[in-house]
């Protein structure tokens, strides 16, 4: 911890803090649990001096307003750090998975009047584009095209990605995107936006916490897509999230072009070997 974050800490806080440990797991940020002279303990990300923290912290507060599902309280963010409530696992709950398939399914009943969100913010390291265009605010299928899809394949093609077979496979999707999504219209859902079981834990009474959010409103099966691509979710998850709130006929249509969103990126954070898969993807719809 730098001399500048220290003495912004102890001037939020009123109190002198030490680092006490390190915490293993991220990819991305530098993670610690720091400690206060009175003995009050806060979790602390640093590392990146951009809008990722405030980002995050406008995120999190976003998922704490349905007040349906539990996400560790901001304390202050600013370009330098996020400074969280610290959040202490204990074992999960009998019925975890059940009561995370509820809550979730509460979460995405939770609205607002267009896709996007008010600001751009991040997917792992990658900027995401939130703010919608005119036509997008109402228009999913837009939306989601122009500033999920599009904006990684132009990245892709920066990146040196942008092979013929990548654009060939691309276009077919552009053609057949409106078919694809064509009978799963809803309105706005309040999405997680990066679902994988790294970005939730057992918060202190056992229960589902959020992490490590990438905040927008869009069509809920691109939430559930990401909990199917890496796995680690169990059945009893989406037994409870479809009771709750059932999913549209051909969700699993679907559930390919969403995935392509996240593979795309990891391709262009990764590498190649994100490649093939991505292909894959997009020619499932050929």
């Amino acid at each position: 911890m730098n001399k500048q974050i220290k003495n912004k800490l102890e001037s939020i806080l009123g109190e002198n803090v030490r680092i006490l440990s390190g915490v293993g797991g991220g990819s991305i940020a530098d993670s610690n649990i720091i400690e206060t002279s009175s003995g009050k303990r806060f979790f602390l990300k640093t590392g990146f001096s951009n809008t990722m923290f405030l980002n995050e912290a406008n995120g999190l507060k976003e998922l704490g307003k349905p007040g349906c599902i539990k996400v560790p309280e901001v304390i202050a963010a600013d370009r330098d750090f996020l400074l969280l409530e610290l959040i202490v696992p204990s074992a999960q709950i009998k019925n975890f998975w059940t009561v995370f398939g509820q809550q979730f399914a509460a979460l995405h009943r939770f609205s607002s009047s267009s896709f996007g969100f008010y600001e751009d913010n991040y997917i792992g390291a990658t900027p995401q584009k939130n703010i919608p265009s005119d036509e997008e605010r109402n228009n999913w299928t837009v939306f989601y095209l122009n500033k999920r899809l599009r904006f990684q394949i132009q990245l892709a093609e920066h990146n040196g990605y942008g092979t013929a077979e990548l654009r060939q496979a691309f276009s077919v999707i552009e053609s057949k995107i409106d078919a694809i999504l064509s009978g799963s219209e809803e309105p706005p859902a309040l999405l997680h936006g990066d679902l994988w079981s790294g970005n939730f834990i057992t918060g202190t009474k056992g229960e589902p916490v959020l992490i490590d959010p990438a905040v927008y409103y869009g069509h809920r099966e691109a939430d559930l897509a990401m909990t199917y691509l890496f796995g680690g979710f169990s059945n009893e998850f989406y037994r409870a999230y479809n009771e709750a709130y059932p999913l549209k006929d051909g969700w699993e249509y679907r559930l390919n072009i969403y995935k392509l969103y996240h593979v795309l990126n990891h391709l262009n954070l990764f590498g190649t070997g994100y490649y093939g898969q991505a292909i894959r993807l997009m020619e499932y719809y050929r």
